[in-house]
C-alpha cells in the first residue's frame, strides 16, 4: 500500500494536514488503548485521538508504531471508521504482497538488517558473517554505489522493478539491497568498469580508476533521471571486497552524499575522491568557521554574489586557468580579469596565486553553507 498517496488524499479531502510519523510501540498502544472510556480496552483500537489530532494506526515495525496523523480531533465516528476501513484494505494488500516476496529480495533483507544492526552498534567497521555472504553470494569483488531518492512522488518503487532496470543498465547481475525507502545499495560487478569500451585494455591504460567510477555513476544517474522517479542522489566507491568491506564501504558512501548535498547544491553525482576538502572543513566546529570566514572575508556579501560565485566556481574547477574559464562563462578573458581584479580589491585576495586560491575555495565552502543556515 502507498501510504503516502493515503496521505495525500486524505489531506485534499480533508483541507488539513495530515502527516505519517513514527511513534514508540509502548507509547501508542497505551495511549490508544485508552480511547473513549478512559480505561485499558481488551482489544487494540485502529485509531485514537492524542493532543487534539486523529492517530491511525498503520503498522507497528519492531519497538516503533507507524501513525498517519490528521491534524484535527473534529472527525465524526463515521468518518474515523471510513479511514479505518481504508487502511485495513491496504494492510490486507500489502499482506498479500508479502508473501509474494521472492527469496532474493527475502536475503537482501537479512543483509539490510545486519547493516542496521553494526550501525545500532556504533561500529566504523565490521566483516560480513560468512552465512550472508554465502547467501547472498558476493565472494568476488564488487562496485558499491549508493542511490538515494530524493523525489516527492507518490508512487512506491518495487524491488524488483528497480533491479530488472539497474541490470539492464548494466548488462549483468546486480545485489540490490534496500536500506530505506529511498535509500539502495547496489553491488555492480567488477567488468562494469569497461562499459562503453570497445577495448577493455585500452581503456584501462586510457583513463584512471577513478574517471572509469565517475564514468560509470554519470551514465547510470542519467539513466535514472529518465527511467526511474525523477531526482536521485548517487555515489560510487572504490572496489573492494564485500564480506571484508561492505559495511564500512556503505558509511563512506553515506558521508558522500551528505557532504555532496550540503557543499554542492544542485549536484546530484557525488564522488568521495572529488570530497577531501569538504570531509576536512566540515568536522571544524561551526564557530570556527564563522571566525574563519570574518578573518579571510570581511565583506561577504559584497564580495561574494552571484555573479562572482559561479565565476570563482568554473575558475576553480577549471585549475584556474583564465582563458579556459573566460570560454566556458561565453565573456571576454579581459572581462574574467576585470572580474578578478575586483574581488582583489574587496577582499585583498588574488586567487590568481596559489595560496589565495586555497583560502578563498576554502571559504567559498564555508560561505555557501552558512549562508544557507
Amino acid at each position: 500500500m502507498d501510504w503516502e498517496l493515503v496521505r495525500q488524499q486524505l489531506e485534499s479531502i480533508w483541507n488539513r494536514k495530515v502527516t505519517i510519523s513514527r511513534r514508540p510501540w509502548e507509547e501508542w498502544s497505551r495511549a490508544a488503548a485508552k480511547r473513549g472510556s478512559g480505561a485499558v480496552t481488551a482489544v487494540l483500537p485502529k485509531s485514537a485521538v492524542l493532543k487534539g489530532s486523529t492517530e491511525f494506526l498503520i503498522g507497528k515495525d519492531g519497538s516503533e508504531a507507524t501513525v498517519l496523523t490528521i491534524d484535527s480531533d473534529g472527525l465524526s465516528d463515521a468518518e474515523r471508521q471510513l479511514v479505518e476501513l481504508m487502511l485495513d484494505s491496504g494492510k490486507t494488500q500489502e499482506k498479500k504482497a508479502g508473501g509474494a516476496v521472492s527469496e532474493e529480495e527475502r536475503k537482501a533483507g537479512l543483509a539490510c538488517d545486519w547493516l542496521r544492526q553494526q550501525q545500532e552498534l556504533g561500529l566504523t567497521h565490521a566483516e560480513m558473517p560468512d552465512s550472508l555472504v554465502s547467501q547472498l553470494s558476493l565472494y568476488s569483488i564488487k562496485i558499491p554505489l549508493l542511490l538515494y531518492g530524493d523525489s516527492t512522488t507518490s508512487r512506491r518503487v518495487q524491488y524488483s522493478e528497480l533491479k530488472k532496470l539497474l541490470e539492464s543498465f548494466f548488462d549483468a547481475e546486480i545485489t540490490l539491497i534496500p536500506l530505506t525507502d529511498k535509500e539502495w545499495v547496489i553491488l555492480a560487478p567488477e567488468k562494469i568498469l569497461s562499459m562503453g569500451s570497445g577495448d577493455e585494455r585500452d581503456s584501462e591504460e586510457g583513463e584512471s580508476l577513478e574517471d572509469q567510477l565517475a564514468a560509470v555513476g554519470y551514465g547510470l544517474h542519467e539513466m535514472l533521471e529518465n527511467e526511474w522517479v525523477g531526482e536521485c542522489h548517487l555515489a560510487v566507491h572504490y572496489p573492494m571486497m564485500p564480506g571484508k568491506s561492505l559495511y564500512a564501504a556503505v558509511q563512506q558512501l553515506k558521508e558522500t552524499i551528505l557532504l555532496g548535498r550540503t557543499y554542492h547544491v544542485g549536484s546530484n553525482m557525488h564522488l568521495p575522491w572529488m570530497l577531501q576538502l569538504e570531509k576536512l572543513i566540515h568536522l571544524i566546529p561551526e564557530s570556527e568557521k564563522a571566525g574563519f570566514l570574518e578573518r579571510v572575508l570581511k565583506r561577504l556579501d559584497v564580495a561574494l554574489d552571484a555573479e562572482m560565485l559561479t565565476t570563482l566556481d568554473q575558475f576553480f574547477q577549471l585549475d584556474c586557468n583564465v582563458s579556459e574559464t573566460a570560454k566556458k562563462l561565453y565573456i571576454h578573458r579581459n572581462t574574467l580579469l576585470y572580474r578578478l581584479d575586483k574581488f582583489k580589491q574587496e577582499t585583498e585576495l588574488d586567487v590568481r596565486t596559489f595560496n589565495d586560491a586555497v583560502l578563498v575555495k576554502i571559504a567559498m565552502l564555508l560561505y555557501k553553507v552558512t549562508k544557507r543556515k
